[in-house]
């Protein structure tokens, strides 16, 4: 599909249109679809743009990352179709492992989301054709996980994700780091650090922190983390959304959902 560059909703119709690339090539699934149009309803609220409160997210994200001794990126159906290129660097800057985790899995999916991951440039990809291990307490597909990824990783970046898996990975004692539009949902109050951003603007934002805070020193690092405060900056958001909704209200103007 030909989408004119001067389309109003220019830069939301590529997204999607990758997303059903994705699907009619067997690697992202119907739910996925549904959960990205759920997405996109908080990104119309917050307004299409990388706010405040997501950068300070991804700079104590990043942070954390760079600390981290066992870090790993999780990848599924609709990330790989939308960011494959920058989670592979991402993943490089911070010296962290990618591996393959899905709630509706098979062999086929796994097999399609690695060979895109490896045409983007990756070099080693967990959780396909590895030993497995079992996350306690949590019973769908994504309980199975790589004995050398996720199983061991002190430090988990869940983009796009559930929140059964990251309660089960918090008990594990792992941090957790999020990147969800929705403020409510249970994965973003549930993770040590949540990034309320589209992800396909988020991952080159974090790219670019993981570039500058790669000069900086363990202490500072661990001030930028430690200073953190999930709950206080989805505090933050909630009042954004607030905010734009009463000025918007005021003004009498109203969001074009298309």
């Amino acid at each position: 599909m030909k989408i004119p560059e001067n389309h109003p909703r220019y830069w939301s119709l590529i997204i999607r249109e990758k997303l059903i690339e994705g699907f009619r090539e067997g690697y992202v699934v119907p739910q996925g679809l549904i959960a990205h149009g759920r997405g996109e309803c908080f990104d119309y609220l917050i307004g299409e743009t990388t706010i405040e409160p997501a950068v300070k997210a991804m700079r104590a994200a990043v942070a954390l990352l760079l600390l981290a001794k066992h870090p790993v990126i999780s990848v599924n159906g609709n990330v790989a179709a939308l960011v494959a290129k920058e989670i592979i660097e991402l993943a490089r800057l911070v010296n962290a492992k990618i591996e393959i985790n899905l709630f509706y899995r098979t062999k086929e999916r796994e097999e399609k989301i690695a060979k895109i991951l490896k045409e983007n440039g990756a070099d080693e990809i967990l959780g396909v054709n590895d030993i497995l291990c079992i996350i306690p307490e949590l019973f769908s597909e994504r309980r199975r996980v790589s004995c050398r990824g996720i199983y061991v990783a002190d430090v988990v970046m869940i983009p796009l994700e559930d929140g059964d898996r990251t309660e089960a990975l918090r008990r594990m004692g792992k941090k957790v780091i999020a990147i969800d539009l929705n403020p409510l949902s249970r994965t973003a109050q549930m993770a040590n650090i949540t990034i309320v951003d589209n992800i396909v603007r988020a991952l080159p934002r974090m790219i670019e922190i993981a570039k500058e805070l790669k000069t900086k020193s363990k202490e500072e690092l661990m001030k930028l983390v430690n200073s953190y405060d999930n709950r206080e900056i989805l505090s933050e958001v909630i009042r954004h959304i607030l905010g734009r909704l009463q000025e918007l209200s005021r003004k009498g103007i109203y969001i074009e959902l298309s």
